[in-house]
Parts: C-alpha cells; sequence; structure tokens
C-alpha cells in the first residue's frame, strides 16, 4: 500500500541506497558521480526517493526547465515492482515539476519496455516520436512521450 511509503527529495546520503536501485533496474547504470552532480551542478534536477523503513526503494529524477519537464530516471527494486508505486513515484513528480512551472512532461522509454509504455499511457503521456540507437547498451530505439500536466 502506498500510505506506508515516504516520498522526499533526494540527498548525498541517498547516493549508495540509489545506486543499489541502479544497478538492480538498468542495463547501463547511472555512476555516483552523475547523481552527486545532479544534486549539486545541475540547478534544474529534481529527485525524489521512494523510501520505506528509511530504505530507499525508488526514486524519480526530473530536469525542469522553464515550463517543460523533462523525467531522467524512474526505478523501483525489483521486489517492490508491480505495487503501483512506479505511478505513485511518477505521480508526484508530475506535482512537483507543475508546482515548478513545468506545463509539459517528456520522457524517453525503450521501444520493447510495454510494461513501462503502458504505465505512462495510463498517465496521459503520448507517444511523440522515436530517439534511433538511443540507449548504448544495445542500440536500442527509444519511443519519446508527452504529456501535458
Amino acid at each position: 500500500m502506498v500510505d506506508s511509503f515516504v516520498f522526499r527529495y533526494m540527498k548525498e546520503e541517498d547516493i549508495d541506497q540509489i545506486l543499489e536501485v541502479e544497478h538492480a533496474s538498468f542495463a547501463t547504470p547511472w555512476s555516483r558521480d552523475a547523481f552527486y552532480n545532479e544534486i549539486y551542478n545541475n540547478k534544474f534536477a529534481v529527485y525524489i526517493v521512494l523510501e520505506e523503513d528509511e530504505k530507499i526503494i525508488g526514486y524519480v529524477g526530473a530536469w525542469v526547465v522553464i515550463d517543460e519537464a523533462h523525467v531522467t530516471n524512474l526505478a523501483i527494486l525489483p521486489s517492490y515492482r508491480g505495487k503501483k508505486l512506479g505511478e505513485a513515484l511518477l505521480r508526484k513528480m508530475m506535482t512537483v515539476a507543475k508546482d515548478m512551472g513545468a506545463r509539459s512532461m517528456t520522457l524517453e522509454v525503450r521501444v520493447t519496455n510495454n510494461v513501462a509504455q503502458s504505465l505512462y499511457r495510463k498517465l496521459g503521456f503520448q507517444n511523440g516520436g522515436i530517439r534511433k540507437n538511443y540507449y548504448t547498451d544495445n542500440q536500442e530505439d527509444a519511443l519519446v512521450m508527452w504529456v501535458n500536466i
């Protein structure tokens, strides 16, 4: 149940746990330095973690530039998937981005990731185009999706 979880902004002390989620979720996970730079050097970045009993089980990141939010990452630990937590995280980010002045949100998703695409469509995202050979691990195309928030 989502009610037993806590949403909060990511801090530097969270990076070790974020990396656990990253490595469990992505073929080409971001590095410690990448997250450090997002926290301290990217004035457009906003990251939200989802925790249960002070353990980070998921997170979402976005860059909010003027009136547009670009989702950079969304990940949930495998043992917590299928419980609508990714949906809850993305809904939270949509609210935060809107509060920061964003009027639209975009993201890229693997063309073969039907589970994620289904979630995004449920939240109103629509297809916007294809980025050819977007993913560096296997040159898979990315579907670009957009939603007004």
